[in-house]
């Protein structure tokens, strides 16, 4: 028999990937020793649940046929008849199994025996009452058979519908918890059997009476109708009408003691219920919609969600036929003091402003799909909803959107207060911004901006002056170039007439060309690119201030000295889209300009030839065969294959010189350097004497009033060859790593560059510098652009780089020599700051473990040397600190008990405590030693 664990193994890869688990073994070999584990009497009642699940998650990969599911079916049914009477878990999850492998495998609609046998077994469970005598932990089997005929009746519309009076009579005798299943079983057949009965021709009067007094047996004939297409029920026109010539009494008789029970069950249910009662009813012409009004006042007054829900399908199923005007307007102001009630969560606000923005009218005015409120929403009755700085961001753009579209359709005198708000709300975020507002407050900012654009984008008032506040928070902020380049293609996607993005581009380029060098910095440079690229693509927009402006830098700098090939594959990126621009010709001479005096003094030779060769282009091809040249297909990839010009021949690599290739695998990787303590020293320049003179303690705080002290975490890494063993990159030239962040955690990593890489010389070191925001572990994504001895310039993607959380640890920050006596009056003041509870970010916490083969003075010696506070280990313990970037602290006091290692951990910033617990953990297992509790 396999054990448990070697079946969680198995099941761990089956259900990772189902198609690569068979190809080590047959789809029958695995199902059978999968049903004889469920047969095994040893195996207990977890290991059986957990086996089954595989059937729940992939029935049909494990049972392909009609043939094959039958017989597992009929090994699961008598392994269900065999299960003992406690094992009440186990019963329910394997009706649930019986159920989708006879739903997945199609056994009803072939009519199989064992589909029969399973159904006569849930009818016998739900009438057998016998468990009231066990109590109601046997409760569960009898709810799960109810919820087995639900799904099966789902699934297959009207099979109970010659069952009604039988499962009305057990909704009705049933006086426990589970009369909420009975009833939402009945309601479901109900309704599906009325639906099958509208869609049948000359129905009499009686045959309503025989439906609801019938029980018979399976209608397996509604298999083999249309009846399991079944339509949306929000098409109204589609919805079938049973014709009766009589008042429906005894419909109408369940339907009220439906009703007047539905209290009694939970939210969820009743919104079940509900619904199934609505469809009823849009069926039955002789029921008329006021049959719910009874219930309005209880579901305008609930504060649960699932039946407001529900309250909103009754409007836009029967309108004024059950919504009065006063209903509605009532309804409506529900909704609005819902959608900002203090007690409810955020998503739940957000839901209120939805169901708001789509609220079904009584006379609605067709708005052909497009998103518009209510006429009954006036500004009056949504001015609570009015944005704030303060709310969250997904409030304040739910509430900016909907306020935008109620001014939209106001008075004018309403209009103007009403909308200058907005806007004024709308350059209160801006503001923010230019505050050094986080990273969320700027994207909330910016969708902001698109929001209010998107509905008043035709007032210039407003239009302009969004122009003018942009234009100056950019030349506040460059770094907020990404954000704009993206709201500009927001609005142009959207806003296919709008004006307001060449607009907004041609203020930018006036406010860049215009600064003057000595207000220039690279990285602004790399910013003001960034902008004039995308300038460069719109057709409407003079060009001339641009190249004017790059000429300019270039010459009256240092900057192709200085040979950066970032901002020289900027300006080559703008260049590019000018060649392409319509204009091209009224600003021929300056691009050659620029581009010849770049191919002649720039210091980097790649952008040299790239310069080079775009100025060839320019001056032998026309501006239709340029276009054409540097097109860029919807893959990124060249648009034409054909030469379109007669200078060079294709087999002279023209394709080969526009664009830098991808290498098919990763060709470089960072292999980090291990032991790098030394690298993460941080020594300090102050003599040992002024920190004697001075008190540790005061000179240590005072430290941290100097920008940037302590800040940093250095890592050694070697850049290498992978595995991949192409001649081609045997000797490679100018590698350019980059890096980006996968998280917000870390302040942005400079580039890096490497000279050269031989494959047969020793491989470089690399210093990676990271500045924490938050020292948490991190990954970090690495790409490198470099160039081979053909001339030609690669990309490659490296294997991402991850910092484990003891990367970033770093000693006690005080200079070398300080006496272990200084170092604990500091972090004995740190530890009582900690404890004593004064900051709300601050926490203490206990891990233990117990030794094993390895002594706790080995473990101090191989992992806390650098950071130990005390001279010595103590009579009982030790003291250990780590300082963590940019202010953060880790203390830690290890103590010997009598059967285990005690360590008391205090830190000012209680998000580290998972971290600080994972880290004790591992190390304390690589050591041989046994965590007891933490």
């Amino acid at each position: 028999m396999a054990t448990a664990n070697s079946w969680n193994q198995r099941l761990s890869n089956f259900l990772q990937s189902p198609s690569q688990f068979l190809t080590c073994t047959t789809t029958d070999s695995f199902l059978t020793d999968l049903l004889h584990e469920l047969r095994d009497d040893k195996a207990n009642d977890n290991t059986k649940i957990l086996l089954l699940s595989v059937l729940l998650e992939h029935p049909n990969v494990l049972c392909p046929t009609v043939s094959v599911g039958e017989e597992t079916v009929q090994d699961l049914m008598s392994i269900l008849t065999h299960a003992p009477q406690k094992s009440v878990s186990l019963k329910c999850h394997l009706m649930l199994t019986i159920t989708n492998v006879l739903v997945c495998t199609s056994c009803f609609t072939s009519k199989a025996k064992v589909a029969e046998d399973f159904l006569d077994l849930l009818f016998q469970t739900i009438q057998d009452t016998n468990d009231h005598r066990g109590g109601s932990a046997h409760y569960p089997v009898r709810a799960t058979a109810c919820d087995c005929l639900r799904e099966i009746e789902t699934c297959y519309p009207g099979l109970l519908s010659q069952k009604l009076e039988a499962l009305y009579q057990f909704k009705q005798q049933e006086t426990t918890v589970l009369h909420q299943s009975y009833c939402l079983l009945f309601t479901l057949g109900l309704k599906n059997a009325i639906r099958h009965l509208a869609q049948q021709k000359d129905v009499a009067d009686t045959d309503l009476k025989n439906l609801l007094t019938g029980n018979e047996g399976l209608a397996w004939k509604c298999i083999d109708t249309q009846l399991s297409i079944m339509f949306p029920f929000n098409l109204m026109n589609q919805v079938p009408q049973l014709q009766t010539g009589g008042d429906c009494k005894e419909l109408r008789s369940i339907m009220t003691l439906l009703l007047e029970e539905s209290y009694l069950l939970t939210p969820v249910s009743q919104a079940s219920l509900l619904r199934e009662l609505v469809e009823i009813v849009a069926m039955v012409p002789a029921l008329s919609p006021a049959i719910f009004k009874s219930q309005l006042l209880r579901l305008f007054g609930t504060g649960e969600v699932e039946l407001l829900h529900v309250t909103l399908f009754m409007k836009g199923a029967f309108t004024d036929s059950l919504f009065s005007a006063e209903d509605e307007n009532f309804f409506l102001k529900r909704l609005v003091g819902m959608a900002q009630h203090p007690l409810l969560t955020i998503p739940e606000k957000l839901f209120y402003m939805r169901c708001i923005l789509h609220f079904p009218e009584n006379r609605p005015i067709s708005s052909h799909g497009e998103e518009c409120l209510p006429v009954l929403v006036t500004p009056r009755l949504a001015a609570s909803l009015l944005p704030t700085v303060f709310n969250d961001s997904n409030t304040m753009l739910c509430r900016l959107n909907l306020l935008c579209l109620v001014h939209l359709e106001a008075d004018e005198g309403e209009e103007g207060k009403g909308l200058g708000y907005l806007f004024d709300h709308v350059i209160a975020l801006l503001k923010i911004v230019d505050n050094h507002g986080n990273r969320e407050m700027t994207v909330t900012s910016f969708k902001a901006v698109f929001i209010f654009l998107m509905h008043f984008y035709h007032m210039e008032k407003y239009s302009e002056k969004l122009i003018s506040k942009v234009c100056e928070l950019y030349s506040k902020n460059c770094c907020l170039a990404p954000h704009l380049i993206n709201l500009v293609d927001r609005i142009q996607e959207s806003l296919e007439d709008s004006v307001w993005a060449s607009q907004l581009f041609k203020a930018l380029q006036k406010s860049i060309v215009e600064v003057s060098l000595s207000q220039l910095t690279l990285q602004n440079l790399s910013w003001h690119l960034k902008i004039l690229g995308r300038v460069a693509k719109e057709n409407k927009i003079p060009q001339r201030n641009t190249l004017y402006f790059l000429l300019n830098v270039l010459l009256n700098s240092s900057l192709c000295e200085r040979g950066s090939w970032q901002v020289g594959n900027a300006i080559l990126a703008v260049c590019r889209n000018l060649l392409k621009h319509p204009t091209l010709n009224q600003v021929f001479i300056e691009l050659a300009d620029l581009l010849q005096y770049m191919s002649a003094h720039y210091e980097d030779t790649d952008i040299q030839d790239h310069a080079r060769f775009y100025y060839t282009l320019l001056t032998n091809l026309s501006w239709e065969k340029l276009s054409g040249v540097l097109a860029k297909g919807a893959d990124g990839g060249q648009a034409k294959i054909r030469s379109l010009s007669a200078i060079m021949a294709e087999s002279d690599g023209l394709t080969n010189c526009l664009t830098i290739h991808q290498t098919d695998q990763p060709v470089l990787q960072l292999v980090k350097i291990q032991n790098q303590e030394s690298q993460k020293s941080t020594t300090s320049a102050t003599k040992l004497e002024d920190v004697e003179k001075q008190g540790a303690l005061e000179f240590y705080q005072e430290q941290f009033l100097t920008p940037g002290f302590a800040s940093e975490v250095t890592l050694q890494y070697i850049l290498t060859y992978t595995e991949v063993n192409d001649s081609l990159f045997d000797r490679i030239f100018s590698i350019c790593l980059h890096f980006d962040l996968k998280d917000s955690n870390y302040a942005e990593v400079s580039d890096i560059c490497v000279p050269c890489l031989f494959r047969d010389r020793k491989p470089p070191e690399v210093c990676l510098k990271l500045k924490p925001r938050l020292p948490y572990p991190t990954t970090v994504n690495v790409r490198a652009v470099f160039t081979t001895e053909d001339g030609l310039s690669w990309h490659t993607q490296l294997p991402d780089v991850t910092v484990s959380f003891p990367e970033v640890f770093l000693p006690l920050p005080l200079p070398p020599g300080t006496s272990h006596v200084l170092k604990q009056d500091v972090f004995d003041h740190l530890w009582n700051a900690m404890s004593s509870g004064e900051s709300n970010c601050a926490a203490t916490s206990l891990f233990c473990f117990q030794i094993g083969d390895s002594s706790l003075n080995d473990l101090i010696k191989s992992h806390f040397e650098s950071y130990l506070i005390s001279e010595q280990l103590e009579q009982n313990g030790c003291k250990v600190l780590f300082f963590l970037p940019p202010k953060f602290h880790v203390l830690l006091k290890i103590e010997q008990a009598e059967d285990s290692i005690q360590v008391n951990i205090a830190t000012d910033n209680w998000e580290l405590l998972p971290h600080v617990n994972a880290y004790l953990l591992n190390i304390t297992a690589l050591s041989n030693m046994t965590p007891s509790h933490i």
